[in-house]
């Protein structure tokens, strides 16, 4: 499931032939390889007022053996990331120093570079001029990311007072390879206690991770990297799918385990599961989903409701009974569902499946506040066009401008929303809860 013209546009002849014609070149993204520096080049760390999290910023850097070199500079060599402290902005006058320390180094940004801006919340603000200017940056950062090329991202991290100990594992997650499909993202954090200790290479060790639909496309990605990050994966998924599921759980060394997620006893099924062989759960993943698409006008309740049975009722109740399970979710426990673009900026043929993703979003952000007292998170992924077995047989024609209309010019693929879900899954993620993340390259669709 390759990308012939992200391929085609990166060779030699084809290189040429879009430059002349004047065609966009999709860049080949650089992703997550374990091992791999945290980024390729030097970062530039600047800021916009009386910044914060100016020191917190340069020793995540530091940390990772990242080069930090000083705003002033101008040798040649392409920089890996940029990244402005503007949590000291009070007043629109404050965002001329944004544009004086951005203008300059992003013309050094280098392939895949990484812009990330850290804010505090407009809501937050102590006067209108300062929540102005603070709302101000996520317009700058939307389209900053829309003018990058070559790969690169720039994204938003809002940060209220009392949240600095969240800051490092999101920034290591935005300047990583981790998230090279998360683009013009704004992800606000939360004051909260973030463990400390997590192993770079395996964040997830000791976990035990559940994730259904995990027989294929989305679903098995998301069991593979969890795998790689050191969970103990039990893959969910319904009988039928069972020699797949089978497969995925031999390759991961993982488990598998068939179930219909929307039978009346599925929940409790997972959990007498849970409690026998596992002693309790880490993380769930709500991933499984189906479509059956149609005009409104001409849905009948056969395609209506098995669609909201899998993609929301099965999440509701499946979450519901975990809470309800004593001792079962352990401290610190992470739940992670996916959601779509379509519930975000609807789609025609869709309203089942989009209402199904927008109350996926609604239930997280309800269910958040419970979550947190629990010492534990809930938070959604919204895929944009990803390059599955099933977009393959779309026509032609849909399947290219759906693939094409975002800042990366191009389709992500199922690793890149497995990666985000494995971030949001880590100990290091507490500060995230409530919120939804779109991997879908800054679609110039919704939000």
């Amino acid at each position: 499931m390759g990308d012939w013209y992200r391929d085609f546009a990166n060779s030699g002849v084809g290189s040429t032939l879009v430059e002349q014609l004047g065609l966009p070149r999709p860049a080949v993204l650089r992703r997550h390889e374990p091992g791999a520096p945290l980024l390729t080049g030097p970062a530039v760390v600047g800021t916009a007022g009386e910044g914060r999290l100016h020191e917190t910023v340069i020793r995540v850097l530091e940390d990772a053996g990242v080069p930090v070199q000083p705003p002033a500079a101008t040798d040649g060599e392409r920089l890996g990331a940029v990244l402005l402290d503007a949590t000291g902005v009070t007043s629109p006058a404050d965002l001329a120093a944004v544009h004086e320390f951005l203008a300059p180094a992003l013309r050094r940004l280098g392939p895949s570079g990484r812009v990330l801006v850290l804010a505090g919340p407009p809501s937050d603000a102590g006067s209108p001029a300062q929540a102005a200017a603070r709302q101000a940056l996520e317009g700058l950062v939307r389209s900053v990311a829309k003018e990058l090329r070559n790969g690169a991202t720039a994204n938003l991290l809002v940060v209220p007072a009392g949240a600095e100990a969240a800051v490092p594992g999101p920034v290591r997650f935005f300047l990583s390879g981790r998230s090279a499909y998360v683009d013009g993202q704004v992800v606000p954090l939360t004051a909260t206690d973030v463990p400390a200790g997590e192993d770079a290479e395996r964040p997830l060790a000791g976990k035990v991770a559940v994730v259904t639909g995990a027989a294929r496309g989305i679903g098995a990605s998301i069991a593979r990297v969890m795998a790689r990050d050191g969970a103990s994966v039990v893959g969910v998924d319904v009988p039928a799918a069972g020699q797949s599921l089978a497969e995925v759980a031999n390759e991961i060394g993982g488990t598998a385990f068939q179930l219909d997620i929307t039978a009346p006893d599925a929940a409790q099924r997972l959990i007498a599961h849970l409690r026998e062989r596992h002693g309790g759960v880490d993380i769930v993943v709500h991933n499984a989903g189906i479509t059956r698409d149609k005009l409104l006008v001409n849905m009948d309740a056969a395609r209506w409701n098995p669609v909201m049975a899998v993609n929301l009722q099965a999440q509701l109740d499946t979450t519901q009974a975990l809470l309800d399970a004593d001792g079962l979710l352990r401290t610190g426990a992470r739940v992670v569902c996916v959601s779509s673009q379509s519930g975000i900026a609807g789609n025609r043929g869709q309203t089942n499946y989009a209402a199904s993703k927008a109350g996926v979003i609604g239930m997280v952000r309800a269910w958040a506040p419970a979550f947190a007292e629990r010492g534990a998170t809930i938070n959604a992924v919204a895929p944009g066009f990803i390059v599955t077995e099933m977009t393959a047989t779309m026509p032609f024609g849909t399947r290219e401008v759906g693939s094409r209309i975002n800042s990366l010019q191009q389709g992500g693929l199922p690793v890149d929303v497995a990666e985000t879900i494995a971030w949001l899954s880590q100990p290091s993620a507490a500060g995230v809860n409530g919120q939804v993340v779109r991997v879908c390259g800054q679609s110039f669709l919704g939000a």
